[in-house]
C-alpha cells in the first residue's frame, strides 16, 4: 500500500534505515515530522543542484562532517541518482565508525555514487581522494566550530555554493564570558550581561561573523529558517553561492565586529582573505 506523502522515486529501505519509515513501512506522526523537514531543506537544496549540472555532468557534493551522513542520502537518493548519475556524493567523518556504518548502507543500497571519508578537515583540503575543487559543501547540524571548519574546507575548495545548518555553537560564548568584566565598560555589553543572554547573543554572533565571512570571500548569503520554530530551536540555514572576488567593505566590517566584542582571538576562526593589487573593481556591499 502506498503511503501519500512518499515520493514513487524514493528508497523505502533508506527511509527505514534513517527511521524516517518504521520497520513495518509506516509513518507515525514523529516520522511524518522528519518527512516534512527533510523535504522543506531538500527544496532548498534541488534548484542548487540542477544550476549546477548545467555546468558539468560529473559534479561532486561534499557533506562535511557528516556523521551518518542523513542529508548526503536524501541528496542522492532524491536526485542525484535519478538526474546526475556522473556526479558523486562525498561524506567527510573523523569518526571512524560512522564512515564504516554508512559506507555499508550505501553498498546496502547500491547508492555507488557515495563513498567517505574518514579525515580530519586539514586531512580533507589535502586529500588525493578529492578534487582540487568541489561544487557543494554541506554541513547538516555541525555542532560548535564543526560548521566553520566546513567552510573553510568549502572556501579551500572554492566551492561553487555552501549549504549549512549550524548546531550548539559555544566558542563565541565562552570568549564573550571570559572578557566580561573588560565589556561591560561598554553599555553595548548590557545585551550579553547575562548567562542566558550572553549563549543567545554568541549564537547569533557567530552565525552573523559567517556571513560576513564568507561574503568577505566573495559570496553572496542568504540567512532563511530550516523548518517551523515548532520543530527545532537549532533553525538557522546559510546557503552561500560564490559571485566573485574578496569583498574589502566585508573584510573591514568583520574585523571591526570582532574588535567591537572584544573578540580578536578568534581572528584566525573567521579569517579573511589578504588583498592585495588593485580593488577598485571589486564588488562593495
Amino acid at each position: 500500500m502506498s503511503i501519500p506523502e512518499i515520493r514513487p522515486e524514493q528508497s523505502i529501505d533508506l527511509l527505514k534505515a534513517l527511521h524516517i519509515l518504521t520497520r513495518d513501512g509506516k509513518l507515525n506522526q514523529d516520522s511524518r515530522r522528519k518527512l516534512k523537514q527533510v523535504y522543506h531543506l531538500f527544496q532548498f537544496v534541488e534548484p542548487l543542484l540542477k544550476q549546477i549540472k548545467t555546468k558539468r555532468e560529473d559534479f561532486c557534493v561534499v557533506d562535511h562532517g557528516a556523521g551518518k551522513s542523513y542529508l548526503g542520502f536524501i541528496l542522492v537518493d532524491l536526485y542525484l541518482r535519478h538526474y546526475a548519475p556522473h556526479a558523486c556524493m562525498v561524506g567527510i567523518e573523523t569518526r571512524a565508525e560512522l564512515v564504516a556504518q554508512t559506507q555499508k548502507l550505501a553498498y546496502d543500497l547500491g547508492f555507488g555514487q557515495m563513498r567517505f571519508l574518514n579525515e580530519s578537515v586539514a586531512q580533507s583540503i589535502l586529500s588525493p581522494s578529492l578534487p582540487k575543487e568541489v561544487d557543494m559543501v554541506t554541513a547538516l547540524h555541525a555542532c560548535n566550530t564543526a560548521t566553520d571548519d566546513a567552510i573553510r574546507f568549502g572556501l579551500a575548495k572554492q566551492a561553487e555554493f555552501m549549504v549549512l545548518v549550524p548546531c550548539c555553537q559555544a566558542e563565541v560564548a565562552s570568549v564573550l564570558r571570559k572578557h566580561k568584566a573588560e565589556q561591560l565598560k561598554d553599555p553595548l555589553a548590557e545585551i550579553w550581561r547575562h548567562p542566558l543572554h550572553t549563549r543567545e547573543f554568541g549564537s547569533q554572533v557567530t552565525n552573523t561573523l559567517r556571513c560576513l565571512q564568507l561574503e568577505a570571500h566573495g559570496y553572496q548569503v542568504t540567512v532563511t529558517e530550516l523548518v517551523g520554530w515548532e520543530h527545532s530551536m537549532k533553525n538557522e540555514l546559510l546557503i552561500a553561492q560564490r559571485k566573485g572576488p574578496p569583498k574589502p567593505h566585508s573584510i573591514a566590517r568583520l574585523e571591526a565586529l570582532l574588535e567591537r566584542l572584544g573578540l580578536q582571538e578568534l581572528k584566525e576562526r573567521f579569517f579573511v582573505p589578504v588583498l592585495t593589487g588593485d580593488h577598485s573593481n571589486f564588488n562593495k556591499a
